[in-house]
């Protein structure tokens, strides 16, 4: 599908990467990994042909397609879910348009022996042909089914996508790629706006797709359960093993000390065989020997260890003060956006130093009661917090309140106070900006170096209790494996919204579902919660076919002492069968004169009987589809 070789691409004199090779085949499911800024979203778009490269060269299939989700879309406002997602059939909407034009004209039109005619049933049988081969009558049932699977109710299908948030459009462009069905899948990031169900069904999308899927994320469970290949951006090379993300930094490690291992007796031998040349150089009878081990030493290839980029934020929460026995304390608590109600009812008792996840799907309202704790939002029923409570709040997007236009010093110099004012650039160097880096704009950094730049700020400010909303958007997984050990040793409260199950593992205590509008406590951690949400997914599908036997039941009993209605309903099918068999006969009729008219136009159209069997063909198909339909309600109306 993709052969590269030797990319090389500089920013400001400086190589990102250097030299890279590699090539990408079908059922290749590779996690491109690397810290922030490694150059992983650069390595996309210059697949996707959408930026240059400064050296090397890319070969492509022919006629190989590329779909490509970004961080950041462009969406034409106006149109319905369902509208937005049918953009993906570019070539099956044209076709269909153009069907519908040619029906219109066919219907209309009564010269039946013009070579105008004869043009559109011709075109009437190629375009349908096509219709048929692209999947033009599978299309819509595709669109429903993924769209579903990526947490849209079926009544959200016809609002308009200028009611939803980024997160939801986001899924909506997700959704249009994996109905394309592209050859080449690149997707940046494509859980940061999912929800654990959401990514959980991507998950076995993914695992199914039939051409190369490349994508740059942070989640290493999602990474574990999709991939079967990793490439690894660092220090400007990469490093590619046919293995998910954990076993590939098993295997990494031990090659590694492998290399060390050689490197460690090649010196050995290259100081042994330099001891002997200044031994033999002294000596005139040896001379020749000398220079003979000189040049054997000249030609080893020295054994190199690969790099490895151990730079990583050092985080440290601290308690501000001891709060209260109670943090929070809410009864009968509810909250409304216009006409929808998104939670109701909720009561709630968070204690001192509990650790809580909530959890659940986007639009259940874990943000929206994140927001009520920190009293940013108002809301109904009563909330209060308790004695010395001082909440540090981390919002799903602060990175996005970071003033572009200021440098990374500036943003932190204006948010500190008198008394840790002169620790601010040692609080920067901790989150990795050092040097220069704090003189640059906020505006230029990565959505990862912006999440980091957020945490610091957070930093400034005294808290004993952590509202952190989505913290791991963007953040590599180095970075995310220093904040969960930053926040597991924060003696304080901890309440965290999240969907990366690896992120929250060992991490909380309890775990909220929020489903429905309202709140369920589950006292374990996420593995306890996803355990119990499966079961509990398949009692109510217990429930539906118990549901559904029940009404089977009750549906035969109505009929079970009426040996007529049993033979009606035989009747009806025999009847049935007898109309498909004849629909059947007379589409192949049907099909054999299109082909005629196709291949002996002049010929057919000389009989003047012709045109008048093909209309009578076509209108007594379309009686016995009438019929067909009137017999099927027939037996509808008997078993309901």
């Amino acid at each position: 599908m993709l052969n590269a070789h030797n990319i090389t691409v500089s920013f400001q004199g400086e190589d990102l990467f250097s030299g890279i090779t590699f090539k990408l085949n079908a059922g290749d499911r590779i996690g491109l990994i690397g810290k922030n800024g490694a150059g992983k979203s650069t390595l996309l778009k210059i697949i996707s042909k959408e930026q240059e490269y400064d050296a090397g060269t890319i070969a492509f299939d022919k006629e190989v397609t590329i779909g490509f989700l970004k961080q950041d879309i462009d969406f034409v406002k106006g149109r319905t879910i369902l509208e937005e997602a049918y953009q993906a059939f570019t070539e099956i909407k044209e076709i269909e348009a153009k069907l519908e034009q040619i029906n219109v004209e066919l219907a209309e039109r009564t010269d039946y022996e013009s070579a105008y005619y004869h043009q559109l049933m011709v075109d009437l049988n190629e375009f349908t042909h096509r219709f048929e081969l692209i999947g033009g009558y599978n299309y819509q049932g595709d669109t429903e089914k993924i769209l579903q699977g990526l947490g849209f109710q079926r009544e959200d299908f016809e609002k308009i996508t200028d009611t939803f948030s980024g997160g939801w459009r986001m899924r909506i462009e997700l959704a249009k790629l994996l109905l394309q069905k592209n050859d080449i899948l690149l997707l940046d990031e494509p859980t940061n706006h999912l929800d654990i169900e959401s990514i959980i069904w991507l998950e076995t999308f993914l695992k199914n797709y039939s051409g190369a899927v490349v994508l740059v994320s942070h989640d290493k469970m999602f990474l574990d359960n999709v991939t079967n290949r990793t490439i690894e951006i660092s220090l400007g090379q990469i490093y590619d093993y046919k293995k998910p993300y954990s076993q590939y930094l098993l295997l990494r490690n031990e090659i590694r000390e492998k290399q060390q291992q050689a490197q460690k007796n090649q010196e050995k031998e290259i100081k042994h065989t330099e001891m002997l040349i200044e031994k033999f150089r002294a000596k005139a009878n040896k001379a020749s020997m000398a220079q003979s081990l000189i040049k054997k030493l000249d030609k080893v290839q020295r054994i190199e260890v690969d790099q490895e980029d151990n730079a990583v934020m050092n985080i440290r929460f601290n308690l501000s003060k001891d709060p209260g026995k109670i943090i929070v304390e809410a009864t009968h608590v509810g909250k409304r956006y216009g006409d929808h109600q998104v939670l109701e009812n909720v009561n709630l008792l968070i204690e001192r130093n509990s650790k809580i996840a909530f959890v659940g799907q986007n639009g259940q309202g874990k943000s929206t009661l994140a927001k009520m704790i920190v009293g940013e939002i108002p809301f109904d029923g009563n909330l209060k917090l308790g004695h010395n409570v001082q909440i540090g709040y981390f919002a799903q997007n602060q990175s996005e309140h970071l003033d572009g236009e200021k440098t990374v010093l500036q943003i932190m110099e204006d948010a500190a106070t008198d008394g840790n004012r002169a620790r601010v650039r040692d609080m920067l160097g901790a989150f990795l900006f050092r040097g220069d880096d704090v003189d640059k704009k906020a505006k230029v950094l990565s959505g990862g170096e912006r999440n980091r730049l957020a945490l610091c700020k957070l930093l400034l400010a005294p808290f004993n209790v952590l509202v952190m909303d989505e913290p791991t958007n963007h953040l590599d997984i180095a970075s995310k494996n220093v904040l969960k050990k930053a926040l597991k040793q924060f003696q304080g409260t901890l309440i965290v919204v999240s969907h990366d199950r690896d992120f929250l593992q060992g991490l909380t205590t309890t775990v909220y579902g929020f489903k429905d509008k309202i709140i369920k406590e589950y006292l374990g951690d996420i593995d306890y919660f996803l355990e119990q949400h499966q079961l509990e997914n398949l009692r109510e599908a217990e429930k539906r076919t118990v549901v559904a036997k029940q009404k089977d039941t009750s549906n035969n009993n109505d009929y079970a002492t009426s040996r007529e209605a049993e033979k009606r309903i035989k009747k009806l099918q025999n009847k049935l069968s007898n109309i498909e068999s004849k629909i059947s006969k007379i589409e192949k009729e049907i099909i054999d004169l299109d082909a005629q008219l196709s291949e002996n136009y002049d010929q057919t159209t000389s009989n003047p009987t012709f045109f008048e069997t093909y209309q009578k063909k076509k209108q007594d198909l379309e009686d016995l589809m009438q019929d067909w339909e009137t017999q099927q309600e027939a037996i509808d109306a008997i078993n309901v």
